[in-house]
């Protein structure tokens, strides 16, 4: 019984360290988040985040390589030598038109602090610690591109802590797939020679009624949705080229097989009515969907709550649980957990110029900080189950 209780007290002298850690280092974190949420760069052109992100490792003796396995805007820092190895995910990139509406400034905030910390006591508790600058999460699968350069090989456990309006432990996102949808057609006047032109917005037109009416056949867990890039430069001109994103969304990767042809064949069916060119071009290689270590979520869990966070209950508050993500990726290669962070935004949400106006200030703060030391304990209680 002594030897037991010996062992929660070191973990308990562990924690309260990585603490001081995150303390000590407060001003710096919340300065890095503001800095980000200032100068908003999105996926693949996060060159100032990339450089900033890992400065606060670097003066803490971290072993930072920049342009990581070859990708401009990734990092890796490394911290120990020990057995365990502990990654963060920083991810820091913005939304095109709406800055950090998705709060990842708070994100790679928190997955330095949790560094930090971690790093205070790497050698009691046996780790290794490791940031993995993670660019291009917003469509771009920057994780997948660095999966399959080598990252994440041999990694106890990956962690990184998301901003929503509320906290929401356990992370279940839907499989994705991420397309740029082409069509080309004919220019013409649109008054005085309508017939000799080729109408590619009409394409898109048809396109999306055909996916309107497919989702009355579709599973209640599907989501399929989109924008019109561009569709013509002049009223008066028959457009010749029209381009859009679209998203697929199913439960698992198995499950988006299955559906995504259904999908594509809508845009087909643009290009046929309207004597179109079709070309659909994927964006980054599909999204998984989350594989949660419950070993590590359970741990989250217990430490979010002794920070004094309180977990949503389930229902329409909790629902950003769902958003896609490519730390799914991840997840089905390494144990993993991605938990959500409460900043008390509602009624604004995710991906709303209003949330990202929340992503900074005392409340960001806060989830900032919390979030670094739920997810430090949470390395120590990995390393001492170790």
């Amino acid at each position: 019984m002594g030897a037991v209780t010996g062992a929660v007290t070191g973990a308990e002298q562990m924690k309260q360290g990585a603490r001081e850690a995150v303390e000590r280092q407060a001003d710096r974190l919340v300065a890095l988040s503001e800095r980000l949420h200032a100068d908003p760069e999105t996926a693949w052109e996060e060159h100032r985040a990339a450089a900033a992100v890992p400065e606060l490792l670097d003066r803490a003796g971290f072993d930072v390589t920049s342009a990581y396995l070859g990708l401009d805007t990734a990092f890796h820092a490394r911290f120990g030598s020990g057995p365990v190895r502990i990654a963060l995910c920083a991810e820091y990139d913005a939304l095109p038109g709406l800055g950090h509406a998705c709060g990842h400034n708070l994100i790679a905030a928190s997955s330095v602090g949790a560094a930090l910390g971690l790093a205070a006591v790497a050698d009691q508790a046996g780790l290794t610690v490791e940031v993995y600058g993670t660019p291009a999460e917003e469509g771009g699968g920057g994780k997948i591109e660095m999966l399959d350069r080598g990252a994440f090989a041999g990694v106890d456990l990956a962690m990184m802590v998301h901003p929503a309006p509320v906290d929401v432990a356990e992370a279940r996102p839907f499989a994705v797939s991420h397309s740029k949808v082409s069509y080309t057609g004919k220019s013409a006047h649109a008054a005085a020679y309508p017939e000799a032109g080729i109408n590619a917005a009409d394409a898109f037109t048809v396109a999306q009624v055909a996916i309107g009416l497919l989702r009355q056949q579709l599973p209640a867990s599907a989501r399929v949705h989109g924008v019109v890039t561009h569709a013509g430069d002049a009223p008066n001109a028959i457009p010749e080229r029209a381009d859009g994103r679209w998203y697929v969304r199913a439960e698992t990767l198995a499950e988006l097989a299955e559906l995504e042809p259904r999908v594509m064949r809508a845009f087909e069916a643009g290009a046929l009515a309207t004597g179109c060119d079709l070309e659909i071009e994927p964006e980054s290689k599909p999204y998984a969907e989350f594989r949660a270590d419950q070993s590590a979520l359970a741990h989250y869990r217990a430490n979010a709550l002794a920070l004094g966070r309180e977990f949503a209950p389930p229902g329409q508050a909790a629902r950003m649980n769902r958003a896609s993500t490519d730390m799914g990726n991840v997840s089905q290669v390494v144990p993993a957990i991605h938990p959500y962070i409460g900043i008390g935004s509602l009624p604004a949400t995710n991906h709303q110029r209003e949330f990202a106006a929340h992503c900074v200030g005392p409340a960001a703060e806060r989830a900032l900080l919390d979030g670094a030391m739920a997810l430090a304990w949470t390395g120590v209680d990995r390393g001492a189950a170790s």
